[in-house]
C-alpha cells in the first residue's frame, strides 16, 4: 500500500499547494458556469424581444378595435376588451422590466465571471506553481 502512494506523490508535482489547486478549481468551474450564463442571456434577450413584439400587438389591436368603435353606427360594447388589452399590456411590461433586471445582473454576472476568469489566468501564470513543465 505504501509503494502505490509513493507512486502517486511522486506522479503530482510536489510544490501544489491547496492555494493552486483551489485556484485550478476555481477557474474550472467559472470556465464551466460561462457558457451557461451567456446561454441564458441570449434566451432572455429572445424573451425581452418577443415581450416587445407582444406589447406593439396589443397597443395595434387596441387601436384597431377603438378605430372599430368609433366607426360603428351601432354602439358596440368595446370599452371591456380595451380595458382588458390595456391590463395586458400593462402587464407584459411590467414582465418585460422584470426580464431587463434580471438580463441586467445576467450581464454583470458575466462580466464579473470574465474579470476572475482573467485574473485567475494571470496569477497562475505568474506563480512558479502555474507552470506543470518547470
Amino acid at each position: 500500500m505504501s509503494a502505490s502512494g509513493g507512486e502517486l506523490s511522486s506522479a503530482m508535482p510536489e510544490n501544489i499547494d491547496d492555494s493552486s489547486a483551489r485556484s485550478v478549481l476555481a477557474e474550472g468551474l467559472l470556465e464551466l458556469f460561462k457558457p451557461c450564463v451567456e446561454e441564458i442571456d441570449d434566451k432572455v434577450s429572445a424573451v425581452r424581444q418577443s415581450q416587445v413584439d407582444l406589447r406593439q400587438q396589443i397597443d395595434s389591436l387596441a387601436e384597431d378595435l377603438r378605430k372599430v368603435s368609433d366607426a360603428q353606427q351601432v354602439p358596440v360594447e368595446l370599452e371591456p376588451y380595451v380595458k382588458k388589452l390595456n391590463n395586458a399590456r400593462r402587464r407584459v411590461m411590467l414582465v418585460n422590466n422584470i426580464i431587463q433586471n434580471a438580463q441586467e445582473r445576467l450581464g454583470k454576472l458575466q462580466q464579473n465571471i470574465s474579470k476572475e476568469t482573467s485574473r485567475r489566468k494571470t496569477l497562475l501564470q505568474e506563480s512558479p506553481t502555474g507552470s506543470l513543465s518547470k
